[in-house]
């Protein structure tokens, strides 16, 4: 549609997730229209997280040195590990100052389709970190969607035959939704998941 430096923009940040092409020309034009200090903080902040971002030796989380945040802590016990698919869950988590364990970021969830099995997550490291012998349970907190259940089984009948505690964050109704419009598996897994009051 564009020509030059604007088009090459905008076909940039349509390759971003959950950027569209009409996003990524209004992006795009927003840029064009910034001040240059502005845009010149952007590609600076974008330049940084290249250069300075890693993923911990240990959790791999992302980090700015060879360990993240959260596995230098020494008020967090090495007896929980919450085992996630991404960065991001590992925030969602922390919101919730319940969890004082630590982490392990697998990378993804298996996915046949997508030609993502086991071999290509973190999988071998949370192994080895678990023949430690420290860890006494593993929280399994994979997304409640197919690709997360099924690496969620697949871990723990490698994990149980260890003698650890393997858990699953529970599932069920949202706090605030109606009853009338949850889904037969959530109203089913909300059932499995109850608790005496």
């Amino acid at each position: 549609m564009y020509e030059g430096a604007i088009q090459d923009l905008i076909d940039e940040l349509g390759r971003l997730p959950g950027v569209g092409p009409k996003s990524a020309q209004r992006i795009a034009f927003h840029i064009l229209q910034s001040d240059k200090v502005d845009v010149n903080r952007l590609a600076g902040a974008l330049t940084r997280v290249k250069e300075q971002v890693r993923f911990c030796d240990t959790c791999f989380n992302v980090a700015e040195s060879e360990k993240c945040r959260i596995c230098r802590d020494p008020r967090r016990t090495d007896e929980l590990i919450c085992v996630v698919e991404e960065p991001k869950d590992v925030i969602a988590i922390e919101k919730t100052g319940e969890f004082r364990g630590r982490y392990h970021v697998l990378g993804g969830a298996i996915n046949p389709l997508d030609g993502i099995g086991p071999d290509q997550l973190r999988i071998r490291d949370l192994m080895t970190r678990l023949a430690g012998g420290t860890v006494k349970e593993i929280i399994l907190a994979t997304d409640p969607n197919t690709e997360g259940e099924a690496t969620a089984t697949y871990l723990a009948l490698l994990i149980k035959p260890m003698g650890l505690s393997v858990t699953r964050l529970a599932s069920g109704l949202p706090v605030g939704g109606d009853l009338e419009y949850a889904d037969e598996i959530t109203l089913g897994r909300a059932f499995e998941g109850r608790r005496a009051v």
